[in-house]
């Protein structure tokens, strides 16, 4: 038995045990699909399928570093095809993740808890970073000091994303009524934009888009709180982790690869970064030394859950998921920590 078809073993072993014990998602079926044998694949080759198809985006910098270095495709060679699909925010995530148009993408928590609740059957097989991503910005030489004072403006945000239920949270721990605020529901570039134009009072954004504000228009931070940032949460769909195992592997492991040699290689971290977002290195480094989270464990479970168990009542408060019942549900199905367990980053070439 090959290194390969050894861990294609574990973690389809190790996937069925933990699927057994978290029982199915309504809709569904009424048990776990087996994992794909490689061999019967019909692919020509060891792995379970030629085409693998995953996210990158600005506000997942170990995404960034995959890409760039190619360490997948050393990994597989020629007989998968990877496939590279940008993420503008989480909420695009979860529309390609549930639409089958990516494998693997990345989101934060709250989004993932977000699309898990309303029926996405996604798993989250990877924690890729604590992230100070989502500020509440307010332009420059605004008279806005607190939250309080966006009682009656108009605050841009992307529903379905961080930055959204980060301000939500804000305005809860603040006593303002949410529908006392106009939420403008923008993407997050179009939301820094209409924030630097005045078409709205305040922002709740997101980096490296908020840094960049910062550094660029005089844009300042209004409010601040790392804890109502939830995690980079890497998601997979059920179907492909029934299916490819193996890949989902592979994925993971790159991902553990990527979160050592960023660490040791922060200043190419930021210049890929500066690169792929088109901002100054200044505000790259803002952003990678500043407000980003690498040194954590990558296994989804019990500091995930906590954070998340506060953001749920709000979804539901806000009308965005329909019951707490949903929400306990999501929490009980979300995490597959199976991937991250076995991660080994030295299967991964380069």
């Amino acid at each position: 038995m090959t290194a390969r078809t050894f861990r294609l073993a574990l973690a389809a072993t190790s996937l069925a045990a933990t699927l057994a014990v978290a029982g199915c998602v309504s809709g569904e079926g009424s048990a776990a699909e087996p994992a794909a044998d490689p061999a019967a694949s019909g692919s020509g080759s060891d792995w379970s399928a030629d085409t693998l198809t995953l996210d990158f985006a600005t506000y997942n910098p170990l995404s960034l570093v995959i890409k760039d270095q190619g360490w997948i495709e050393d990994t597989l060679g020629d007989d998968v095809d990877v496939e590279w699909v940008q993420s503008a925010g989480s909420n695009k995530a979860n529309e390609a993740l549930r639409g089958g148009a990516i494998d693997v993408g990345s989101t934060a928590g709250s989004a993932a808890l977000l699309a898990r609740a309303n029926g996405s059957p996604i798993r989250t097989i990877d924690i890729y970073s604590q992230p100070e991503w989502s500020a509440l910005v307010v332009p420059a030489g605004s008279d806005i000091t607190s939250v309080q004072d966006l009682a009656g403006k108009s605050v841009a945000a992307t529903k379905g994303t961080d930055p959204y239920f980060f301000l939500l949270q804000a305005l809860d721990e603040a006593g303002v009524d949410p529908a006392d605020v106009e939420v403008q529901n923008l993407q997050h570039a179009d939301g820094k934009a209409a924030l630097e134009n005045g078409s709205v009072d305040a922002w709740s954004g997101l980096d490296p888009l908020m840094a960049a504000s910062q550094a660029q228009a005089g844009s300042t931070l209004l409010y601040r709180n790392v804890d109502f940032n939830t995690y980079g949460f890497l998601n997979a769909t059920q179907d492909f982790l029934d299916t490819s195992p193996d890949l989902a592997q592979v994925v993971v492991d790159a991902y553990e690869k990527a979160r050592a040699w960023a660490q040791e290689n922060p200043e190419q971290v930021v210049s890929i970064l500066a690169e792929v977002a088109g901002i100054d290195p200044a505000v790259a480094e803002t952003v990678i030394t500043e407000r980003t989270g690498l040194d954590i464990d990558p296994v989804p479970g019990a500091a995930q859950r906590e954070v998340l168990s506060v953001v749920g009542p709000i979804l539901v408060e806000s009308g965005d998921v329909a019951s707490q019942g949903d929400v306990d549900a999501a929490l009980d199905e979300l995490f597959e920590p199976t991937y991250a367990e076995a991660a080994d980053p030295s299967t991964i070439a380069g």
